[in-house]
């Protein structure tokens, strides 16, 4: 009996102890259970900021909607964990088990393999309002284009339900949103003004202003896919959104949409301090400019002084013969078209000077000399100091008027230095010129030149009735002329002394005056009158044939619209120069700007060009043949057959008229062979359907031979010199009144 009790209570606490390892483990799953119920995976975009963006520091999920939903959970007795969704769309990502639920749902939707999903109640309303350009208006809604991210996929159907006309683009990012508003793709753009409150704070989009129209508002809920699991979630969120108070929802909202979360990256520092920045980089090269400048200054002013002890004379300031003879090449090597003169001067008897008054007065005198000397120069003359009292000038001559005034303005004041100081000392100065010929502006040898001068000086300081020699005289009496043509151009353009003479051009045949050719003649005022020979030249060489050739050109159209308003159409043949064609200058564009201004038909003014010149420079005077002919001018080659080139020239040149040189007629040699070859170029000319005007017929002879070749316009002394225009007009004039004439 008592072994049997002995059993019972030993099975029984087995039995108890049974009892209690069940309880246990009930009790540790329930607990594991009830552990899985109370955390809560939320799964959230982290790119709308202010509603949804990660915490700086911690790099978590933060924002309204991130304390919206903690706070729900909490109260429904969820410990809510936040992570990234790294799908694109929510519809992917409901199709994954890696959250409990996800943010944000405007309403249900199906995902991305077609389940149905079911959403909370509503945390809060999300107003959409459109943002545009500052100072812009939105157009009717029926009208509008609105850009919207892509990633509002909820928004863009909300969007679209409601205003099916509005048309919407999508954008991958709110830099390409804005973009395409600023370019005029879109209207306005759409989306949350709580995002709004964020994206606006960055520098770059101040011009942008959210209007105050709102387009609509969308709920802010949470979801999952409609199971068992996602329903029970979905009931104690519902509990717990429904115990958030409106006063915590707007104190939430307005905690992040006042703060100031936008953070600059280095562009937004560049455009909002933009002029600063400039500033201070203008400023900081301003400092470089002025350093470097400072530098080259300070360089510059070395450079001068150690300039200043190679090429200057310490005592007078001019230059020494090693500064001079630089400054010679210089020049010489930019004016090769000037004539100059070389002088070697010195003061006669000057060791007496020095001796009797004293070393100090004869350096006075020369400072004296050396000033007035540079007063009296351009920039294009130079004076120097070779040593002792002997001074060295290039001068550009001028003619015998800068002689005078040379005199009156140096040298008069030099020899009365010591007069004009109380002194009886009377100083003479005895010069050698020397004036520069071609070679030497081609080959330049400064001693050398120097060299011929001090020659002559010599020679005028043996000479003692004199006080200047020149080295080549024949040279220094072209000079001269030369300067005086250059020098006098000018004014006698001013003061009507160049004349326009025209040498009538007749038909052998008829005995019709056909027309004249322009040529020129210089009364001169003090020279008298000059033929063409004595200053074309040289205004050719000097480069200012251009000015004398314009000169005619004006005035021949000026007298063809004299005679034109008198009733005559008369024809006049005006000359271009190889010099006036340059490729700076628009000849045939003068030419016709002359016909419109005075009037004219084109036919009326001929141009001759020299046929030396198309040899000279073939390509420019090719083109600008070709231009004065595409404007109805009609072209003659001149002096053909005075050349080498003429056959080529003809093969190249494009012109109207060959004005044939009598050379062959003319020349010495067999005169048989002279008729034979300007036999052939008659036939040539007019095989090649050209015009023909033979130039420079002397006598009858020559004429009847040219008419009998078929060359029947001629110009030439046998009919007519070069004349006055007034004299020209008395010849036409007696021509069609039938009146005889013959010179």
């Amino acid at each position: 009996m008592r072994r049997r009790k002995r059993v019972n209570r030993y099975l029984f606490y087995v039995f108890l102890c049974l009892l209690l390892s069940v309880s246990g483990l009930v009790r540790v799953f329930a607990e594991e259970g009830k552990n899985d119920e109370k955390t809560l995976v939320v799964g959230v975009p982290a790119d709308r900021c202010p509603i949804f963006y990660l915490d700086g520091e911690m790099k978590e999920p933060v924002g309204i909607g991130v304390d919206l939903m903690r706070e729900a959970a909490a109260a429904a007795g969820y410990e809510a964990s936040f992570r990234v969704i790294e799908e694109e769309t929510l519809k992917k990502a409901l199709d994954k088990e890696n959250y409990d639920v996800l943010m944000p749902f405007g309403s249900a939707i199906f995902s991305a393999s077609g389940q149905p999903s079911i959403v909370t109640d509503n945390l809060m309303q999300t107003p959409f309002t459109f943002v545009t350009q500052e100072g812009s208006s939105l157009p009717p809604m029926e009208e509008l284009r609105v850009g919207m991210l892509s990633s509002l996929g909820g928004g863009i159907e909300t969007l679209r339900q409601l205003y099916p006309k509005i048309e919407i683009l999508e954008f991958e990012s709110m830099e390409a949103c804005v973009n395409a508003l600023r370019k005029g793709e879109v209207d306005a753009l759409l989306h949350n003004s709580y995002v709004w409150s964020y994206v606006l704070q960055k520098p770059a989009y101040q011009n942008l202003r959210v209007q105050p129209l709102t387009a609509f508002s969308m709920d802010f809920r949470a979801g999952t896919l409609d199971t068992p699991k996602g329903r029970s979630v979905v009931k104690r969120l519902n509990e717990g959104i429904a115990s958030i108070s409106d006063t915590r929802r707007q104190a939430i909202i307005l905690d992040y949409t006042s703060r100031k979360l936008y953070r600059y990256d280095f562009f937004d520092f560049i455009y909002q301090y933009t002029l600063p920045l400039v500033l201070g980089i203008l400023l900081f090269n301003a400092l470089i400019i002025i350093g470097v400048q400072r530098m080259r200054s300070i360089r510059k002013e070395q450079e001068r002084k150690l300039r200043q002890m190679m090429d200057y004379d310490p005592m007078t300031g001019i230059l020494n013969i090693n500064g001079f003879r630089k400054r010679v090449e210089e020049l010489l090597r930019a004016h090769q078209d000037y004539p100059y003169i070389l002088s070697y001067s010195n003061i006669r008897d000057f060791k007496y000077i020095n001796d009797s008054l004293g070393r100090n007065s004869g350096d006075q005198l020369l400072r004296f000399w050396a000033r007035k000397t540079q007063e009296a120069l351009t920039d294009e003359e130079v004076v120097g100091r070779v040593t002792g009292d002997r001074l060295v000038l290039l001068r550009h001559l001028r003619g015998e008027e800068q002689f005078y005034l040379d005199r009156k303005k140096v040298i008069e004041p030099v020899e009365n230095f010591f007069t004009a100081r109380g002194k009886e000392n009377r100083i003479q100065i005895s010069s050698g010129l020397y004036v520069l010929t071609p070679e030497d502006y081609k080959n330049i040898d400064v001693d050398r030149m120097l060299d011929m001068a001090r020659v002559a000086e010599e020679r005028a300081r043996e000479n003692r009735s004199g006080n200047y020699e020149v080295y080549n005289s024949e040279q220094w009496e072209k000079g001269k002329r030369v300067a005086d043509v250059i020098n006098d151009l000018p004014k006698a353009i001013r003061k009507g002394e160049i004349e326009v003479w025209y040498q009538p051009q007749v038909n052998y045949a008829t005995g019709e005056i056909t027309g004249a050719e322009a040529l020129c003649r210089w009364n001169h005022g003090r020279l008298g009158l000059l033929q063409p020979g004595s200053f074309i030249p040289t205004l050719e060489e000097a480069g200012l044939i251009y000015d004398l050739d314009s000169y005619v050109w004006e005035r021949v159209c000026q007298d063809l619209k004299r005679w034109k308003e008198q009733g005559h159409k008369r024809f006049v043949s005006v000359n271009v120069s190889r010099g006036d064609i340059r490729e700076d200058r628009d000849i045939p564009g003068q030419f016709r700007g002359l016909i419109e201004k005075y009037g004219l038909s084109e036919d009326q003014l001929r141009v001759e060009i020299t046929e030396t010149a198309y040899a000279e420079s073939p390509k420019l005077l090719i083109s600008e043949t070709e231009r004065l002919r595409g404007f109805g001018f009609q072209v003659e080659m001149d002096d053909f057959g005075s050349g080498f080139s003429s056959l080529h020239m003809l093969k190249e040149v494009p012109v109207d008229r060959i004005k044939l040189d009598l050379y062959f007629l003319t020349a010495s040699g067999d005169p048989e062979k002279g008729r034979i070859i300007v036999s052939c170029v008659i036939q040539m000319v007019q095989m090649l359907g050209l015009e023909l005007i033979a130039e420079g017929v002397e006598n009858a002879g020559q004429a009847e031979f040219l008419c009998s070749r078929g060359s029947q316009d001629m110009q030439g002394y046998f009919f007519y010199r070069p004349m006055p225009v007034r004299d020209y007009e008395e010849v036409l004039a007696a021509r069609e009144s039938k009146i005889p004439d013959r010179q």
